[in-house]
């Protein structure tokens, strides 16, 4: 156990008792508040974004229907907004 005085002032020491124990319970008064604990590195990478795949995945989801854009909605919101702020 440790205080938060003693992982505030003394932290490098704090960081290697930790590698060693895995855990640290961290008390305030003595009474335990905390406990950190040692994280593990991850090694699993994340999957990049492929426009291919993706291209599957919309054509497998949605098939060959064609969605409506909404670029003329847009267009037309845009268009009213800098009406309103003209006035």
């Amino acid at each position: 156990m440790v205080t938060i005085r003693d992982l505030r002032l003394h932290w490098p020491q704090m960081e290697k008792t930790l590698q060693a124990e895995n855990e640290l319970i961290i008390t305030r008064d003595g009474q335990p508040v905390a406990k950190l604990v040692r994280l593990t590195k991850s090694n699993v990478r994340k999957k990049r974004w492929d426009p291919d795949e993706h291209m599957r995945w919309l054509k497998k989801t949605w098939g060959s229907k064609m969605l409506p854009s909404n670029d003329q909605r847009l267009e037309n919101d845009r268009a009213s907004w800098w009406e309103k702020i003209e006035k």
